[in-house]
């Protein structure tokens, strides 16, 4: 699967967790998400959210997203199977 089809997996997985639609990730948003993933009791929302929230405004932007995904290629592949 090339970078396109990764990018798109990523915008499709930032819709369905953006819920209320304003173009970025709550933190209960995002851990809805993982919830819904059923990973629930091997993640510490809290401490991902912030991993994954490079500019720190307490929000996952689909930028923000795309990055973490790149560097971990497997995650996509489980969320587009969990979430999508």
């Amino acid at each position: 699967m090339g970078d396109a089809a990764n990018k798109a997996d990523c915008e499709l997985i930032f819709k369905r967790i953006d819920k209320n639609g304003d173009g970025k990730i709550s933190l209960d948003e995002f851990g809805d998400a993982v919830k819904a993933s059923g990973t629930c009791g091997n993640v510490d929302v809290p401490a991902k959210m912030k991993e994954i929230d490079k500019d720190g405004d307490g929000f996952i932007s689909l930028d923000e997203l795309w990055e973490f995904f790149s560097a971990h290629p497997q995650m996509l592949k489980e969320a587009v199977t969990k979430i999508a």
